[in-house]
C-alpha cells in the first residue's frame, strides 16, 4: 500500500471533510480525493461514505483506520531509524525493556508489545512487573526504557503518552454495605471514608493522592504493592482498594466486588518514557503504541 494514499485517507477520516484534509496535508482536494479513490480499487470497496455531512468511513473504512495508523507510525518510525544510522550513531546493543504496572493500559498494552515484536522481530522485549511505588523510579534507574503506569505522571525528565482515560471504581469485599450498589454506582462521599490499603512510604504522591481519592484519611491494616495484595486484603474484608475501570476486567477474584464511583474525575494510564531517549527501539514502540492507542483506547477504557 501507498503511504502517500494511506495519509490521506487517514487525514479525511480525521477531519471528516475532503478540503480540509488536502489543506493539512498541503495538498489539493483532487490529489486527496484521488488517492482515496486509488485506495478504494486496490481494496475492491467503498471505504468513505461521502453524504451531505460529514465524511465518516464504511465499515471496511473503519477496519483500514486501524491498520492505517500502525503502518504509518511504523514507517515514521523507520525513517528516524534508518536517519539515525545514517548519522553515525548505532543502535543500543541491548533489546527493549517494558515495565507494565498491574494490567498497564488495559488491551492497548498487549497490543503494543505484540505490534512492536512483530516491527522488529530481531530485537528482544524483556517485560518487568512494576509495583505502586515505580511511576518513575524504574526509568530514572535505568530499568526499563518505557512504562505503562498510571495516573498521569508529571515529573522533570518524563515524557508522557496518554493511551487511556477511565472511570474510577473501588474495590470492596462482597460483605460490604456497598457491595450491593455495583451496578449503578456510588458517589466520592460513599467510599472516602473506608480503609483504603496503606501504600509504602516511597510511593510517589501523585499515585497516593490517586489511591485515596485524595482526601480520604483512614487506613487499612494492610500494605499494598501490587494487585494480588489489594485483592487478597479486600476479599478478606481487611481493607478497600481503588482503581479504573478497565482493573475489574483484568482481575475478577472471588469475595471481591468493583463498584463504579460516578463522580470522581476520571483518571489515566500513560506510557511513560525518558526525556529525549536516543534509543531508537523506544520511539519505535511509543509509535506504534500511540497509534493503537487511539483506536483502542475507548474500548479499553470501556
Amino acid at each position: 500500500m501507498d503511504l502517500r494514499r494511506l495519509s490521506s485517507f487517514l487525514a479525511v477520516v480525521e477531519e471528516q471533510h475532503f478540503g480540509r484534509a488536502a489543506t493539512r496535508l498541503f495538498l489539493s482536494p483532487a490529489a486527496v480525493t484521488q488517492h482515496v479513490q486509488q485506495l478504494e480499487r486496490e481494496f475492491g470497496t467503498r471505504l468513505l461514505d461521502r453524504g451531505r455531512g460529514p465524511v465518516v468511513p464504511t465499515v471496511a473504512g473503519r477496519r483500514l483506520v486501524s491498520h492505517a495508523r500502525t503502518l504509518l507510525a511504523a514507517a515514521n518510525a523507520a525513517v528516524e531509524d534508518v536517519a539515525e544510522a545514517a548519522r553515525g550513531r548505532p543502535a543500543p546493543g541491548r533489546g527493549l525493556r517494558v515495565g507494565v504496572m498491574s494490567h498497564g493500559s488495559a488491551e492497548v498494552t498487549p497490543a503494543a508489545v505484540n505490534a512492536f515484536r512483530r516491527a522488529r522481530p530481531d530485537v528482544p522485549v524483556t517485560l518487568v512487573q512494576l509495583d505502586f511505588t515505580e511511576h518513575c523510579s524504574a526509568l530514572r534507574e535505568d530499568r526499563v526504557d518505557v512504562a505503562f503506569v498510571r495516573p498521569l505522571v508529571r515529573a522533570e525528565g518524563i515524557e508522557v503518552d496518554v493511551l487511556t482515560t477511565e472511570q474510577r471504581i473501588v474495590a470492596v469485599s462482597a460483605r460490604s454495605p456497598l457491595a450491593d450498589a455495583a451496578r449503578e454506582g456510588v458517589r466520592i462521599a460513599d467510599v472516602i471514608d473506608l480503609p483504603f490499603l496503606r501504600l509504602p512510604a516511597r510511593t510517589p504522591r501523585p499515585f497516593v493522592d490517586y489511591l485515596y481519592f485524595q482526601d480520604g484519611e483512614r487506613r487499612a491494616p494492610d500494605c499494598a504493592l501490587n494487585p494480588h495484595d489489594v485483592l487478597t486484603s479486600v476479599a478478606a474484608g481487611r481493607g478497600a482498594g481503588s482503581g479504573l475501570k478497565s482493573f475489574a476486567r483484568y482481575y475478577p477474584w472471588p469475595g471481591t466486588v468493583f463498584v463504579p464511583v460516578l463522580d470522581a474525575p476520571r483518571a489515566q494510564s500513560v506510557l511513560a518514557t525518558r526525556s529525549g531517549d536516543p534509543h531508537p527501539e523506544v520511539r519505535i514502540f511509543r509509535a506504534l503504541t500511540v497509534a493503537l492507542a487511539r483506536e483502542l483506547g475507548e474500548y479499553a477504557a470501556r
